[in-house]
């Protein structure tokens, strides 16, 4: 019975890390309860944790997408550098997909900010001309979250009050999230200088 456990856990890994790496699925829960669906098993069955998904998508994404995983990676990460460098006033930080190497195709570069009000970044982004739209916020500590688009990338825009900048939050895994100021960021691409 273990063995066929074994297997069921890696069969929703490899569907879940397809989904999110073809299909765009950016929530590790959603891909796994997708992949159930997919595979056709109850929805009762133990599910992978979100660390075995992870290591299933950065084998797929090196199997299955190779040098251009390399050249998303780089492209979101010098599109999030421009926007740090921008909003170097709020103090951001880049976490996530993009930050961790794992973003595929779909991926959103996600910034945090540091702010005394949103209404504060919101001002800035109207007096620099840059265009936003409200989401969600996926945190009861972030007080909002605003999405910048260009043609080629989607900047989510999470805002904490300023005292939050010395709280870590917790990834996934229940560890502390990483996250990377602008000189760290800088230092993942190629030919760039601090």
């Amino acid at each position: 019975m273990p063995l066929r456990q074994d297997r069921t856990r890696a069969s929703i890994c490899s569907t879940a890390a397809r989904l999110i790496a073809e299909d765009g699925v950016s929530d590790y829960g959603q891909a796994k309860r997708k992949a159930l669906r997919h595979l056709g098993l109850p929805e009762h069955t133990a599910l992978p944790s979100d660390a075995e998904v992870d290591e299933a998508l950065r084998s797929w994404q090196t199997v299955f997408m190779g040098e251009e995983q390399a050249e998303i990676i780089e492209h979101l990460r010098r599109k999030a550098a421009e926007l740090m460098h921008i909003l170097q006033d709020f103090r951001p930080y880049l976490t996530g997909s993009v930050l961790d190497g794992t973003a595929s195709r779909y991926a959103e570069i996600d910034l945090q900010l540091f702010a005394d009000s949103a209404k504060e970044v919101e001002i800035f982004l109207l007096n620099a001309g840059i265009p936003y739209n409200h989401a969600t916020p996926r945190s009861e500590r972030a007080e909002a979250v605003l999405v910048v688009e260009s043609d080629d990338a989607v900047a989510n825009l999470v805002i904490y009050p300023s005292l939050e900048e010395r709280i870590t939050p917790k990834g996934r895994d229940g560890k502390p999230r990483e996250r990377a100021r602008l000189p760290s960021v800088l230092r993942l691409l190629p030919n760039s200088a601090d």
